[in-house]
């Protein structure tokens, strides 16, 4: 039975991989292709290239924080640690933003793919079923949980190399190129506008892999387990992408695939038809890479519920855990609550012409740009100022890829802010609200501060 404030350690490397692909894998199966609106197909390699480039600079470096400070809490457990209590209360709130808005979108998702199947079936229902489905498989256990989320991951790739060997012999490097520079065939200035406007739909290719780190309390012998867990994660799915996009888009007309939520049955259908079987089975399977997303990001953003309420930065009974699992039940339903909150919201609250779950994806996105910043920032004091922390990974390439990820980084939130002014003014608001709680619990805070440090003594101590 698991202590108050504690959680039961009970992953290995295999459960830590299959969440750090399964938090992703959605991004493989919808939304990256509207880059291709703004970019085209030439101009959004470029951004995924770059977008790439920040993700496996930016692991090969949060791997060294994950491992020394193997905290629920993640990313805020290093900035407070880095930058005291203001660091940690601006990087658990970007965590926060972007793993509770992630999944009401996912959620909508699976509700829209069923719908198609099912007519009769309505996408909001089936969106709250999927909630309180995948939420009560995460209060049952972290290892079943984990268990089910490596199941469904593994069919999920394994139905992207199905898409990738059928698609391969129709693929045309003419019709992956053609007007590949935003509708141009040849490349100018102009095309850098729509590189920078599509950096967001690149960055969902690799959404949340980060998440990974909010199970460190709970996997075994982290020093070991996460960093290869994280480095063949990055590599499964930058493999993954660059497969999916490539392949996509030279099956055919691809600015047919630009606007739309299920660009990999219509790209496979331009080859084999619409009543192959190879497309009816990508259909159905494809089910499972949403589900491997939503369930893992319910993973995440229950843990940092919890470690932020543990730490006094949200109200205490957040960080209840359950007596039996040992999981943080009441983190799980309290993003729940949110998530479900939001799809019916959908089309009642209406930001730039958009829905609301189409906007709270690029809030999503503006909470990682904002944590990664942070971490990376994290990482470079944490150097200076606890030169003898124990680092069982220190970050590869120090401190040139480190660098080069928080550069990246800060240029995709300036690239975020310039082309989506308002709800970043929006997310600005939001963090001035959290601040005001943050403000006037202070002794509620100071009352749980030490406890970062206790708890990771603790876990090193038991797991190390």
């Amino acid at each position: 039975m698991s202590q108050p404030g504690q959680l039961k350690p009970a992953l290995n490397a295999w459960h830590l991989w299959g969440l750090a692909v399964g938090l992703v894998i959605s991004g493989e199966y919808f939304g990256w292709s509207y880059g291709w609106a703004s970019a085209g197909t030439l101009g959004f390699l470029v951004a995924t290239i770059l977008v790439a480039a920040m993700y496996t600079t930016f692991i090969f470096s949060f791997t060294e924080l994950t491992t020394a400070i193997p905290h629920a809490g993640g990313p805020f457990a290093y900035a407070q640690r880095a930058f005291g209590p203001t660091g940690g209360f601006i990087a658990g709130f970007a965590t926060l933003v972007e793993f509770v808005f992630a999944p009401p979108a996912i959620a909508l998702a699976i509700g829209a793919y069923l719908n198609v199947q099912f007519p009769a079936l309505d996408p909001k229902w089936v969106a709250v079923g999927a909630y309180l489905v995948f939420m009560a498989l995460n209060i049952v256990g972290v290892k079943t949980a984990a268990t089910f989320e490596l199941f469904v991951t593994i069919l999920a790739i394994f139905e992207l190399l199905v898409f990738m060997g059928v698609v391969a012999p129709g693929f045309s490097v003419a019709h992956f190129a053609a007007k590949g520079w935003a509708g141009s065939d040849t490349f100018s200035p102009a095309a850098w506008s729509g590189i920078f406007a599509a950096i967001p739909f690149a960055i969902w290719f690799f959404l949340a892999i980060e998440g990974v780190a909010m199970a460190a309390e709970e996997a075994k012998d982290p020093h070991r387990t996460i960093p290869r867990a994280y480095i063949g994660g990055i590599l499964t799915l930058v493999v993954l992408a660059a497969g999916v996009m490539f392949l996509a888009g030279g099956a055919g007309d691809w600015t047919k695939l630009s606007n739309i939520n299920d660009p990999l049955p219509q790209a496979m259908k331009m080859i084999v038809g619409e009543h192959s079987g190879w497309l009816h089975m990508l259909v159905w399977i494809g089910l499972f890479g949403l589900i491997a997303s939503f369930h893992g990001i319910i993973l995440g953003y229950s843990r940092q519920i919890f470690a932020l309420a543990r730490s006094g930065y949200l109200p205490g009974f957040l960080a209840a855990v359950h007596p039996r699992f040992g999981t943080p039940w009441v983190g799980v339903l309290a993003g729940g609550v949110v998530g479900i909150l939001a799809i019916f919201s959908d089309q009642l609250i209406v930001i730039g012409g958009q829905p609301l779950t189409a906007n709270i994806v690029t809030m999503s996105v503006l909470g990682a740009i904002v944590m990664y910043i942070m971490s990376m920032a994290s990482l470079f004091v944490l150097r200076r100022k606890e030169p003898g922390l124990a680092r069982p990974f220190p970050a590869i390439g120090y401190p040139v890829l480190p660098a080069i990820a928080l550069v990246l980084a800060v240029g995709c939130l300036i690239t975020m802010v310039w082309f989506n002014t308002l709800l970043s003014a929006i997310f600005l608001g939001a963090m001035a609200v959290a601040w005001v709680y943050f403000h006037f619990f202070t002794a509620q805070r100071r009352a749980a501060v030490a406890e970062l440090t206790v708890v990771s003594v603790e876990v090193v101590q038991t797991q190390g």
